[in-house]
């Protein structure tokens, strides 16, 4: 009901929320859709708009690891410390209780503050209505113009769903084997891969360790394509493919079509259209 109300071009303030009101999805006029990563990108480079942080500061932002790398951007050129953790929102925990974060978020529409331990879509909109009002301007106005200053991380994730456990092992084998050290890894598109690695990651505040989070590849302007195992698919394995491309030249464009590209790498790389019997993923967003 939110698309296709913001679709009529009436309002230029769309939010939809899941039933517990967690995740949130911001649209602009006309149906203009702000993706997750996007979202927490402009919140991080608007917090003097957003009343929360007026007598508070940021030390710090966090984002999962398949959340797009926008973040990383503002938060170098604003001084903060910027923390990349496994996918899910446990992990943001300890960074906000040691106030190492006051600002995160993950692809899969979840954004939150360290006012409370979990993702907060009220919040989230909220600070967005704070922006719009500060800034007096619309929400696509306010993302190109970020895309304009950071750049602009063309980000999709592609969703194969409901695999047997044999042919989801298989696909990330498949991946696994690039981490080689004397592997050759084939190019990104026109780019050159510059690595392929198994995410681990330490939390800075426990010393905890969680393995094997993902196999990310890496190419020399900082695109990336990785591969994760979910366990939050209804039945045997799902894998989910997250495809990123960046660009300060290129800001416009239709995702689907400057993503290609990678899509063809993920699929060589991960041959999981012969593993699978799938010609295409069972969810695009």
């Amino acid at each position: 009901a939110v698309v296709s109300t913001q679709s009529t071009g009436r309002y230029e303030f769309g939010v939809a929320f899941d039933g517990d009101g967690d995740r949130n999805m911001i649209l602009g006029k006309n149906g203009f859709f702000v993706s997750p990563s996007d979202s927490l990108a402009v919140i991080a480079a608007n917090l003097d708009c957003i009343p929360y942080f007026s007598n508070k500061s940021c030390a710090g932002v966090g984002r999962s690891l398949p959340t797009s790398g926008a973040v990383d951007q503002v938060a170098r050129k604003l001084g903060l410390d910027i923390y990349e953790t496994p996918t899910g929102w446990k992990y943001f925990g300890s960074l906000m209780d040691a106030d190492k974060i006051a600002l995160c978020g993950e692809e899969s529409f979840g954004t939150g503050s360290n006012h409370v331990r979990e993702k907060d879509g009220i919040w989230a909109a909220l600070a967005w209505l704070s922006i719009l009002a500060t800034r007096k301007c619309g929400v696509e106005q306010i993302v190109r113009s970020h895309w304009k200053e950071y750049g602009r991380h063309f980000y999709s994730r592609h969703d194969y769903e409901s695999l047997t456990a044999e042919q989801g092992a298989a696909v990330m084998a498949a991946v696994e084997a690039y981490t080689g050290p004397d592997t050759t890894l084939p190019n990104m598109g026109s780019e050159t891969t510059v690595s392929c690695v198994n995410f681990c990651y330490t939390d800075p505040v426990t010393g905890d360790e969680a393995r094997n989070q993902g196999v990310v590849f890496t190419s020399a302007s900082g695109s990336r394509v990785i591969f994760r195992r979910s366990g939050t698919g209804s039945s045997g394995a799902t894998i989910r493919i997250y495809l990123e491309l960046y660009s300060t030249d290129q800001v416009e464009g239709e995702v689907r079509v400057v993503l290609e590209p990678l899509v063809q790498f993920a699929l060589m790389v991960s041959d999981i259209r012969a593993i699978s019997g799938r010609n295409e993923p069972t969810v695009i967003t």
